[in-house]
C-alpha cells in the first residue's frame, strides 16, 4: 500500500498527471476537427513537465509550496530524468518530425501566461507581480492559457483555418476549464492571500459552485452551435459537464490535494477516453 501511494504521488507531484491532461485535451482538439497523426498532444505534455517543475522548483526556492519541499528534495533527481526526457521529446518533434516551428509564435502568448502565471513579470519594492498576484486574474489567466494552448496551437500547426468554429470551440472549452479550475480555488480559499481576491473570496464558495455550473451550462449549450454538431457530442459533452458538476460541487477546503489534483484534473482524460471510445460509432 505504501508502494502505491509513493508511485501515486509521483505521478501527481511530478506533474505526469497534469501532462497526460494537457495531451488528453489538445488531442480532443484535433479529433474533433478530424485531424490525424499530429505530434502537438506530445509536444505540449513535454512542455507541460518541463515548465510546471520548473516553475514548482522555484516555487521552493522562493519558501512556498512548504508542503511539497520534502518530498521535491528527495525526488530531485527523478524530476531531472524526466526533464531532460521532455527536453529530448521536445528537441525531436521540433527538428526531427514534421512539425510546424511558426506555430510557436501562437503558442508563445498562452506559455508566456503559464510561465509567469507564478514566476514574478518585475518587482515593485519586495511585491512580486505575476498573474497569480492580479486581484479576479488568477482563475482567468489558466483558462485563457490553456483554452489557446489546447485549441488554437495544435490547429493553427496543422494549418486548418481559423473559422468561427475554431473560436466557438476556444469559448467552449475556456467554460470548461472555467468551472474545474474552481475546486482548485476553493481548495485555497483559506490560505489564499485575501489580496488576491479570487471567485470563492469575493462570492463565497457556495455562489461561485453555481457560477461554475453556468460556466458547465454554457459548456453544453454552445455544442449545439457547432457546425458539424451530432447528437453523440452533445451526449459525450452533457456527460463531461455533469462529472465535473459532481466534483464541483463537492468541493471543500477540507477536501484533500488528491481529491483536485488527481480526480478534478481527470476530467480531460475521461473526456478523451469519451471521444476515443463514441468516436467509433
Amino acid at each position: 500500500m505504501q508502494l502505491l501511494k509513493k508511485i501515486l504521488d509521483f505521478y501527481i507531484f511530478s506533474n505526469i498527471h497534469v501532462a497526460l491532461v494537457g495531451f488528453s485535451i489538445t488531442k480532443i482538439t484535433l479529433i474533433n476537427f478530424g485531424i490525424e497523426g499530429n505530434l502537438t498532444p506530445f509536444f505540449v505534455a513535454f512542455s507541460i513537465l518541463l515548465s510546471y517543475n520548473f516553475i514548482r522548483y522555484y516555487e521552493i526556492k522562493k519558501h512556498k509550496l512548504i508542503w511539497l519541499k520534502s518530498w521535491f528534495s528527495e525526488n530531485i533527481n527523478k524530476i531531472k530524468v524526466l526533464s531532460i526526457l521532455s527536453i529530448l521529446g521536445l528537441g525531436y518533434i521540433s527538428f526531427f518530425a514534421d512539425f510546424n516551428l511558426k506555430s510557436l509564435f501562437i503558442l508563445f502568448p498562452f506559455a508566456f501566461m503559464t510561465l509567469f502565471y507564478t514566476v514574478p513579470l518585475f518587482k515593485l519594492g519586495k511585491l512580486e507581480v505575476s498573474f497569480r498576484n492580479f486581484p479576479m486574474i488568477k482563475i482567468f489567466s489558466i483558462a485563457i492559457a490553456w483554452a489557446g494552448i489546447s485549441v488554437f496551437f495544435p490547429l493553427y500547426e496543422a494549418g486548418y483555418q481559423f473559422t468561427s468554429e475554431v473560436f466557438l470551440e476556444f469559448i467552449q472549452r475556456f467554460f470548461i476549464l472555467l468551472a474545474i479550475t474552481i475546486p482548485f480555488d476553493i481548495r485555497d480559499v483559506e490560505e489564499d492571500s485575501k489580496e488576491l481576491r479570487t471567485l470563492p473570496q469575493i462570492l463565497g464558495i457556495t455562489n461561485s459552485k453555481v457560477l461554475g455550473i453556468l460556466f458547465l451550462f454554457g459548456f453544453v449549450l454552445l455544442e449545439i452551435f457547432k457546425e458539424n454538431f451530432t447528437y453523440v457530442g452533445l451526449l459525450i459533452v452533457l456527460i463531461v459537464s455533469i462529472i465535473s458538476g459532481f466534483f464541483l460541487w463537492f468541493s471543500s477546503p477540507e477536501r484533500s490535494r488528491y481529491y483536485t489534483s488527481f480526480w478534478v484534473e481527470s476530467v480531460p482524460i475521461f473526456w478523451l477516453g469519451l471521444v476515443v471510445c463514441f468516436n467509433n460509432y
